[in-house]
């Protein structure tokens, strides 16, 4: 279990992780809500110069939560997932994955034509079928493979 002497160590790691790679964030915050049942760590970092760390469609940004990961783990011998958003790019991604899957779900809704999404990575297609899941009018599916994989909205 993360307790708050973990979040430090995380927070602290972090820091340094950045400080060798001469970036430094304005902010680091690691925090665990209590309603999460895994150990999910929350790391917000806010920087001046955000893009370089962010990258094409996050995948920077996920490749630093990838090592933040490891090394943190190997500092506090505990297992846990880390979600690290710099400054609010994953938060933003979401909302407008959300925003647009409504949407799109709502056209199909109404037209009774299917919708193709462009393809996206898995963490995305995921929030796409957990918003739609709950619709009786329309269904999701993923098709293609790879980095084709992409998300078709069907009308039920």
């Amino acid at each position: 279990m993360i307790d708050q002497n973990d979040l430090e160590i995380i927070e602290n790691t972090t820091k340094e992780f950045f400080e060798k790679i001469t970036i430094i964030p304005s902010l680091v915050r690691a925090s665990k809500t209590a309603e999460q049942i895994n150990d999910v760590v929350d790391l917000d970092i806010t920087l001046e110069e955000p893009q370089i760390l962010i990258g094409e469609k996050g995948q920077t940004l996920f490749e630093i939560q990838r090592l933040l990961r490891a090394i943190s783990t190997k500092k506090i011998q505990k297992i846990f997932y880390l979600n690290l958003d710099i400054n609010k790019y994953k938060q933003s991604k979401i909302e407008y994955l959300k925003r647009i899957s409504k949407e799109l779900a709502d056209e199909v809704s109404l037209t009774k034509e299917e919708k193709t999404l462009l393809p996206m990575p898995a963490y995305e297609r995921k929030i796409i079928h957990a918003e739609l899941m709950q619709r009786q009018d329309i269904v999701t599916e993923s098709r293609g493979e790879g980095i084709d994989r992409h998300i078709v909205i069907k009308p039920r």
